[in-house]
């Protein structure tokens, strides 16, 4: 059952296929959302901007400006989490789909048993995020910060600074680097990453685990190339130094 929070969250829609569109927008209206609609990639930009949603649906191949090039314009401006969907079961597509910033992919033809489950998945974490920022705001007076020479987390703001400069990290980038953190010095498998971070409802596998480490790295490493706060650990997972 929808709460009255959930009802008011807003989908946008970006696909080209009149029926699928339709298709989509009617479910998930059933299902309590408010939702948008567009079929191409040009008024994708100008309904996220406008909008602002709470989550993006949006397809690979679009007239006029692609999927991949509208998930890399948006992730620049907004946080909002991207579902991308696409209709080649490629996993190039699909590892640089993540890489320009979608969230989560779904390759057609898919069950709209399954787009709901993702859907909800999306909305479920980006809610308590909100939420839980919301609530430190509120009822936290002195702030927590986990301090690692110039790598600063600041828990009780969600800020992340690099040599006193804010870092922009996605809110997954953010809950990441924190688990990391917290688990300094311990060799952490992919799986028991993409578990505790993700959720264990989470559809997808351990390369969303990859992706978001070289994303991490990319942003606190002096050298990405031979990291030395986040290391590998070969055939087991990720280390975090500090």
């Amino acid at each position: 059952m929808l709460t009255k929070q959930t009802m008011a969250e807003t989908i946008l829609v970006v696909e080209d296929e009149p029926a699928l569109r339709d298709t989509l927008t009617y479910n998930l209206k059933k299902d309590g959302f408010t939702v948008e609609a567009v079929g191409d990639g040009r008024s994708a930009l100008e309904s996220a901007r406008r909008l602002k949603p709470d989550l993006i649906v949006l397809d690979l191949m679009l007239p006029e400006i692609d999927g991949f090039e509208v998930c890399r314009i948006l992730r620049k401006e907004m946080i909002t989490p991207i579902l991308m969907l696409t209709a080649r079961d490629d996993e190039i597509d699909r590892v640089v789909g993540l890489e320009v910033g979608a969230d989560d992919y779904l390759t057609k033809p898919f069950s709209m048993r399954e787009l709901m489950a993702r859907v909800k998945a999306q909305m479920r974490r980006s809610r308590l995020l909100r939420e839980e920022l919301a609530k430190s705001n509120e009822t936290q007076k002195q702030q927590q910060k986990l301090k690692f020479d110039n790598l600063i987390v600041n828990l009780t703001r969600r800020e992340v600074t690099l040599n006193d400069e804010p870092l922009a990290l996605k809110p997954q980038e953010y809950e990441l680097l924190v688990f990391f953190a917290e688990h300094r010095g311990q060799m952490l498998s992919r799986e028991f990453v993409l578990e505790r971070v993700w959720g264990w409802d989470f559809i997808g596998d351990s390369r969303t685990v990859d992706v978001h480490v070289r994303w991490l790295r990319q942003k606190i490493e002096d050298d990405p190339s031979t990291p030395k706060r986040i290391v590998t650990v070969r055939g087991g997972g990720y280390r975090f130094e500090g």
